[in-house]
């Protein structure tokens, strides 16, 4: 099994992260601010989640965040800016600029996939752990 931490900074314009495997750093993430969970408005809630590859009609094959709370459709998707490119959806960045702003993005998700498609492929599970 493996275990992503996602360490989060929260701001009123975007709240910003860093995804983390065994202390070390694997990239940034952008996202919404947190409005409550609201749909395609917020971040979803920090908490212990499953990550599994899936199909996306407009991206591609991603990461999909499982069993989040009242929301559906959650992944890890390329995005540099959390309010023009995210509806509740993670990105990851190489490196944040300012709040729900960043980098990159798709070289950042390349690393990450290249940690965790193998793991998946494999037969083990990965889990995400969001924290402030």
């Amino acid at each position: 099994m493996m275990e992503l931490q996602l360490i989060r900074t929260y701001f009123p314009d975007g709240t910003n992260g860093r995804l983390v495997y065994r202390n070390n750093q694997v990239c940034e993430t952008i996202e919404l601010p947190w409005r409550n969970n609201k749909r395609q408005v917020s971040c979803i809630p920090e908490g212990r989640y499953r990550l599994v590859r899936k199909m996306h009609y407009k991206n591609g094959e991603q990461l999909a965040v499982q069993n989040v709370p009242g929301r559906e459709a959650i992944l890890l998707h390329p995005g540099n800016i959390a309010f023009r490119d995210l509806q509740g959806c993670i990105a990851p960045v190489t490196k944040c600029t300012a709040p729900g702003k960043g980098s990159y993005s798709r070289i950042a998700l390349d690393r990450l996939k290249e940690l965790v498609y193998p793991v998946l492929a494999g037969g083990e599970e990965v889990y995400l752990i969001i924290r402030s």
